[in-house]
Order: structure tokens, then sequence, then C-alpha cells
């Protein structure tokens, strides 16, 4: 989901132009229209909030192993929240207009903050803290990934064919004729880059050390996307079809899995081949074994489900619930909610910084972000 529209989507449902208003949602939120298909009964057991709204995107939370620092996109939109796990210290940075999504380099340490109000990214020293650079990508840059070992940082722009690319080493921007992506993930044993767009669901595979590009697709309306950093699979949510569309390494065919619900948000422990599915509609998180390749657990969460992050070093599942103001913290060992905790408005975006075993999350309203420790 690219814009959040917490309550919209019930409105939407009740409306009588409830067609016009889901039209017009096509670009704003793709589950919003989506809802407005689902019958009266199943919307009416989610709680009617005052809405907030606003560009997301799950790349708003992050974690650096390469200092122990957690960044998260604040509620002002022009500042990230830094925090050093190790030493328990935090600080806000200010950065661009409407940050949106974090990067960071495990190489050189530094971080690197799309920022789509004023087209820019602004470079962070990892240890310092301070932004060092103001690096000029073109109008309405949204998601952000970084590919250390080869030294590139890769950005994708709303309503552009262009993705821009970052030389980490110099700050020098370029860009390459990519269709119109909206996400992406990177396989880094392979330097691998996969671009989505979610409308029509095109995907283009790069190679990021020759730039050439495969084109596929995987259907209309994709969104939520990850990859198992192991096997080099990739896992897309499609909320339309009720299912997840997955592309094994070097292939440009997918086959699909069926979850039902409205998948929205994919996350993978690549030590156990387990992949987390999110259903924005059904209060729940669905489990699929990657081996199996099926649907082999479903664990109950809170309202709205939009965001997951996976800790496997602990095989732990936490489960950002929008509409709930709160995470669900899943043992995956048994896929059981061992503590659900309040944590704020809206949360979107969530990461977990393992050898602390402290999670961040990115709030729409309020605050901006919140914390917890899970110990």
């Amino acid at each position: 989901m690219k814009y959040l529209t917490k309550s919209l989507c019930d409105a939407v449902s009740r409306a009588s132009g409830s067609a016009l208003r889901a039209s017009l949602c096509v670009r704003r939120s793709i589950l919003c229209a989506l809802l407005a298909g689902f019958s009266a009964g199943v919307l009416a057991q989610q709680p009617v909030e005052a809405p907030h709204t606003g560009l997301i995107n799950s790349a708003a939370a992050v974690f650096n192993p390469a200092t122990g620092k957690s960044y998260v996109v604040e509620g002002d939109g022009s500042s990230v929240e830094i925090s050093n796990d190790r030493t328990g210290a935090t600080r806000s940075v200010k950065t661009g207009s409407h940050a949106v999504s974090i990067a960071v380099d495990t190489q050189n340490g530094r971080v690197y903050v799309a920022n789509a109000g004023d087209g820019t990214v602004s470079v962070l020293d990892g240890e310092t803290d301070g932004v060092i650079a103001t690096l000029p990508v073109g109008d309405h840059p949204y998601s952000i990934a970084s590919d250390s070992a080869a030294a590139q940082v890769y950005v994708t722009r709303t309503y552009s064919n262009q993705l821009m690319m970052i030389d980490a080493a110099t700050n020098r921007v370029s860009s390459i004729e990519a269709g119109s992506p909206d996400l992406l993930v990177i396989h880094h044993k392979s330097h691998t880059v996969y671009l989505l767009s979610y409308e029509m669901g095109d995907l283009a595979i790069l190679n990021g050390l020759t730039h050439a590009i495969t084109r596929t697709s995987v259907g209309m309306h994709a969104w939520g996307m990850a990859i198992n950093q192991q096997t080099g699979t990739v896992y897309i949510a499609k909320p339309g079809e009720g299912r997840i569309a997955v592309i094994e390494a070097g292939s440009t065919h997918p086959t699909f899995i069926e979850t039902g619900g409205l998948p929205c948000a994919v996350a993978v422990n690549d030590h156990t081949n387990t992949i987390y599915v999110a259903d924005y509609s059904g209060r729940l998180v669905r489990v699929i074994d990657g081996n199996k390749e099926r649907v082999v657990a479903t664990v109950p969460v809170g309202p709205r489900p939009e965001a997951l992050a996976v800790d496997a070093d602990h095989n732990r599942v936490y489960a950002a619930n929008t509409s709930g103001m709160s995470v669900s913290v899943i043992d995956g060992a048994n896929n059981r909610v061992v503590r659900t905790e309040p944590v704020g408005a809206a949360p979107y975006a969530i990461v977990v910084s393992p050898a602390d075993r402290r999670v961040h999350i990115a709030l729409l309203g309020g605050a901006g972000f919140a914390n917890l420790v899970d110990r």
C-alpha cells in the first residue's frame, strides 16, 4: 500500500458513491479500492477511527548492522529518528522534505533517505549521523535500496520510467529506463534488482553489474515484496487475487500460492525458509512453508496488519496493526502471538535490531515513531 488511509476504506464501502471513490483511490491506495468490494459484514468487524492519511513505504524503518543503529522516518516528514541500539541513545536529524524511505550501506556505514517532497536523497554519515550530502534525483523519489557490495544505491520515482542509481563511492547520480517501478528488492549475492510496478504488476529484473533488464509480469495489482537472500526467491503479494506470486532465482515465470484475504505485506525468515503474509482484511498473518509452497498456519493478530518484520536469529515475527495501534509479537517456533503491545497511531513500517531485540516502528500520526524491547 502506497498511501495509507485508515477508516477511509470503511467509508468507501458504506457510501452510495463507493465506485467513484474507489476509482479515486487507485493511485492513492490499492487496498482501499479492493476493500470497497468486500462485504459489509466483513468490514463491520473493523473498528471505525478518525482517519490518518499519507504517503508510506515499508522501508521507512531500517536497521544498519554495520553501526548497530536503527533509523525511522518521523511523523513530521522532514526528519529521521536515529537509535543507537548498543547504547540506547537517540537523536533526531533533519533531512529533506517528506522523507519516505531509507536504505543503509553496510560497507561504508552511510544512510540514504529518499525525500519525496523535494526530489532529493539525503546522505547521512553512519558514525556522526550528520547529513554529508544532498543529491538531486528527480521528482517523487519513493523506494530506495542499497547493494552494498556493489557500491550502488537504487531509487524508484513515482510517475517516472527512470530508475535512479547512486554510486556509493562518489555520490554520482545516473539513471536507466526501467518501466515505472514502485517497489524494489535486491538479491545481494547475484546483484539482481527486482523492480515492481504495482498497478500493472510489471516486474523488471535488472542485472546490477551489466544493467541488462529482463521484463515479466505477475498480473495487475501487486503490492508488497520480499526476497529470501539464501534461495534468491522473490515473493510478491497480490491483494486483488488473494495469493502470492513466486519468482524463483533465475526465472521469469511466476507461480502462485493461494492465501485468501488481502495480502498486503510479505516478510521472510531466511533461516527457516518461512514466509509471512499480512492479511489486511482479516486480522491475520498467514505462514507459508517455503519448501512446501503452501500456507501451513494462520495467526490471529490485530486489526489491519500493514507491515511485518522478522528476527531470524530469535525466530520472532512482528506485525504492525495499523487500525489496532499495536504490534503483535509472534513466536515463529509455534506460530502463536506471545503478546500485543500498544505503540500509537497508525504503525506502518517496522524493523528489529536482532542483537538487542529492540523493535522500531514508524507511525503516521502522533509522535511519528515508537520503540519496544522484546526480551
